[in-house]
């Protein structure tokens, strides 16, 4: 017998949980944390090989913004609710929405 959480939301596969979802984490973290990520690259660009020591603030500074959403079940709950919008739109048009495609198609021709 079905219940109504089933039918509201279905059940996630191992892929969808473990590498999906995170994946869809990573990157909202990562507009979500734009300025630590230019820091970083920056920094990054100006110090060559020796990166490694001279970005070390950069790079803890980046890690903790990023962990904290990481961590954070609210967000997890949101990206969740992504992608299985996206995954039901997919079911019923047989159309992905990809991010990579549509943010590189050139403005005007």
């Amino acid at each position: 017998m079905t219940t109504e959480t089933e039918i509201a939301e279905p059940p996630l596969r191992h892929v969808e949980t473990d590498v999906l979802i995170p994946k869809m984490m990573r990157a909202k973290a990562k507009e979500r944390c734009h300025q630590e990520v230019k820091d970083f690259t920056d920094c990054c660009k100006d110090s060559g090989l020796g990166m490694v020591l001279k970005c070390r603030q950069q790079n803890t500074t980046l890690r903790a913004c990023l962990t904290k959403y990481y961590k954070d079940p609210e967000f997890y709950e949101m990206c969740k609710q992504e992608y299985l919008e996206q995954k039901r739109e997919f079911l019923e048009t047989g159309v992905r929405k990809s991010s990579k495609t549509s943010s590189k198609l050139p403005t005007t021709m």
